[in-house]
């Protein structure tokens, strides 16, 4: 594997991949074809201490690190569903990280203990119909009155939204400053006045639910704002490198598991009276993927070994991103190609597996995005 990895990170993985293959990936056809997976997921997970593997203790973690945190990305695909990898990485690595870094004691205890225990499930409210990956341009707003905040507005593709029991909101709070305008908030989503909209339907990563919410008149205690108020667009960015590094970690290794099984099946079909890995032409396809695939988890681990260690690792989480959005597509084709007219069916996992690879070069950031942050930090 790699030098980070040590003996306690190999046990979970082990553990994670025990899980993933025995317990959830039975239920793949069930819960795709009802367009969520049941909450006690979330509830064994916590049990089990999944999902604080790489948090403090002093929160309800386990003490581990962010390679914990990439093993469970790593393993969890082996469910079979990339919906549901992306509900439960919603839960772990995208809407409690920042209250982990920035948030209150009472904070933390209110809203992430629960979480990292799996009694409350998260969601990461930033999304809105006209503000994707421009942050910036967000229109729910958040008005100060005495000590609360009024928030009205809407937002869109939030995993988890449908049932979150709290949202780690994205607000405006000053409309004539584009950037410093922003402030993040901690949104219980009993509150009234919050209404989930309609679950959206998607091409793929069908076991998530994706929910449009929205906000008339609900107020919430001051005292929920996540850190200085006004500095959410740069608690989101801050925010965005766990998830971009996950998100690519998670989306290699389910393209890895797809080419494996692809690799059997080839092994396995046979025209013209051999194989069909027998033909230098498949062979040949196969190695480029398995070569793709292996400069994706190096240029990933890089990026996770400068995150890890504390330095500015936004060039090499973006690229890592970028590049692992193509692979992805390619070798999602290439494997159903390989399938024949099989791959064009429902009847094996290679077609799932297609329709779920083209998120991660959207989601997060758009590769578009990708590069123009490369783009300006090597100075072009």
């Amino acid at each position: 594997m790699t030098s980070h990895f040590t003996e306690s990170h190999q046990m979970f993985r082990e553990s994670v991949r025990r899980f993933a293959e025995k317990e959830l990936a039975p239920h793949v056809e069930e819960w795709e074809e009802e367009g969520i997976f049941p909450r006690w997921v979330f509830e064994k997970m916590g049990e089990l201490g999944f999902l604080g593997a790489g948090y403090p203790e002093e929160v309800g973690g386990a003490g581990g690190d962010i390679w914990h945190a990439m093993v469970l990305a790593e393993e969890l695909p082996r469910s079979l569903m990339a919906g549901l990898t992306m509900g439960i990485l919603v839960q772990t690595n995208m809407a409690t990280p920042i209250i982990n870094q920035i948030g209150t004691d009472e904070q933390k205890q209110q809203f992430l203990a629960p979480a990292l225990a799996g009694k409350m499930i998260a969601a990461l409210g930033v999304t809105e119909p006209d503000a994707g990956s421009d942050v910036a341009g967000m229109r729910t707003t958040a008005r100060v009155d005495g000590d609360d905040l009024i928030i009205n507005g809407s937002k869109t593709f939030i995993t988890n939204g449908s049932r979150a029991d709290f949202i780690t909101l994205a607000v405006r709070t000053d409309p004539d400053n584009r950037y410093g305008g922003i402030t993040l908030v901690l949104f219980p989503t009993d509150t009234p006045g919050f209404k989930v909209g309609r679950k959206i339907k998607k091409i793929g990563n069908h076991s998530s639910d994706t929910a449009e919410l929205f906000f008339e008149d609900c107020r919430i205690p001051r005292k929920n704002v996540l850190g200085q108020e006004g500095h959410g667009f740069y608690y989101i960015m801050q925010n965005f490198q766990e998830e971009r590094l996950i998100g690519a970690a998670s989306a290699l290794a389910g393209s890895a598991q797809n080419l494996e099984k692809t690799i059997q099946y080839c092994k396995e079909r046979t025209i013209f009276g051999k194989p069909i890995v027998k033909f230098q032409v498949n062979a040949h396809k196969i190695v480029d993927m398995l070569t793709l695939l292996e400069a994706g988890k190096r240029l990933v681990y890089h990026a996770a070994d400068l995150y890890h260690r504390g330095e500015y690792a936004v060039k090499e989480i973006s690229m890592a991103k970028l590049y692992v959005g193509d692979v992805t597509k390619k070798v999602s084709d290439e494997c159903l190609q390989l399938y024949g007219g099989w791959g064009y069916t429902e009847e094996f996992h290679v077609g799932r597996a297609w329709r779920d690879s083209r998120l991660i070069s959207i989601g997060g950031g758009t590769s578009e995005v990708m590069k123009e942050i490369i783009r300006k930090l090597v100075g072009i």
